[in-house]
């Protein structure tokens, strides 16, 4: 089991998952952007940090997130400070600008995270790059990782992952539930303006009754499935949760699930399939919410940062 302690003052899980979501405040480069074009006409939008490094970190948000959050912000400058050249990463219509096509982003889009990992192989000489995940962002990495198997790019060598939904549909229930509310609304919420906003664009987005949606299973049910193209949610968490795909990674991988995480519970992993590859190792700090793991007077550095720098670089 993980050894992290956090900070007394951070006296429960809902305080370790909101804290550094709104307290914490990272200093950075400033992000180099830039734009690639997608085969279906779409856009990404990528954040880098660049020193002419030979290796390279790949860092990919959670659900409704984005490159200026401060957990993708403390791991960009981790690495960054380490010597890594750093990619963060934009999902479909979660940068500045909405995208451009019906689809949006979902969590088991690996077509993105393999498009921009072919970007980045082909205009850099890297030799070892390494891919970091938080929450959705982390289960796209770790099914990214499963679907490839031995046929990963050889330059890829080991990945970290965070507060993991492994299984979809059953984090969906858990952060349905009446305790986690506000995290709940919060989510359906920026979701459903995004669905608007879109419909702007794309005039055959169906908006009628929108407001009658109040959970994440609706929504993905009314919309991520269908354009995404599968028949309902429960189809779409079938197919995209990653607890199907770990037994087929074949680079160290490191997956960090906080027991207290509100989240997720236990029921939303299967230990069994997280242990029986050797591959894969996978802790289970006692404490650390959600994408939390806070610590005071580490250079700035989070537990989590910490945890990946040591990983990755051993």
């Amino acid at each position: 089991m993980s050894l992290y302690q956090p900070p007394a003052l951070l006296f429960n899980s809902h305080v370790e998952t909101i804290f550094p979501a709104l307290i914490r405040s990272v200093k950075i480069p400033t992000y180099q952007r830039e734009r690639i074009s997608t085969p279906d006409n779409d856009f990404l939008d990528l954040d880098w940090l660049k020193q002419e490094s030979k290796k390279l970190v790949v860092i990919s948000h959670g659900l409704e997130g984005n490159t200026s959050r401060a957990y993708i912000k403390g791991m960009a400058k981790a690495f960054y400070q380490s010597g890594f050249d750093v990619l963060t990463w934009n999902f479909r219509g979660c940068s500045d600008e909405i995208n451009r096509q019906l689809r949006f982003y979902h969590s088991g889009a690996t077509d993105d995270l393999d498009l921009i990992l072919s970007h980045a192989l082909r205009t850099n000489a890297y030799n070892e790059i390494s891919l970091i995940g938080f929450s959705l962002g982390g289960n796209l990495t770790l099914k990214y990782l499963g679907e490839k198997g031995s046929a990963l790019h050889t330059a890829i060598r080991n990945a970290v992952t965070f507060s993991v939904p492994l299984d979809l549909h059953q984090s969906c229930l858990v952060i349905s539930q009446p305790s986690n509310w506000i995290y709940s609304q919060r989510f359906v919420r920026n979701l459903k303006k995004k669905v608007i906003a879109k419909s702007k664009l794309r005039p055959e987005l169906d908006t009628r009754r929108i407001d009658e949606i109040d959970n994440l299973i609706d929504f993905d049910d009314r919309y991520t499935a269908p354009i995404h193209g599968f028949k309902n949610a429960i189809d779409y968490y079938t197919q995209c949760s990653s607890i199907h795909f770990v037994e087929n990674i074949k680079i160290p991988t490191l997956v960090v699930n906080a027991l207290n995480d509100p989240f997720l519970d236990t029921d939303c992993y299967d230990s069994n399939a997280l242990t029986k590859n050797d591959f894969v190792i996978f802790e289970t700090p006692r404490r650390g919410g959600h994408v939390g793991f806070a610590l005071f007077n580490q250079n700035g550095l989070y537990w989590s940062e910490l945890r990946a720098l040591d990983f990755i670089n051993n």
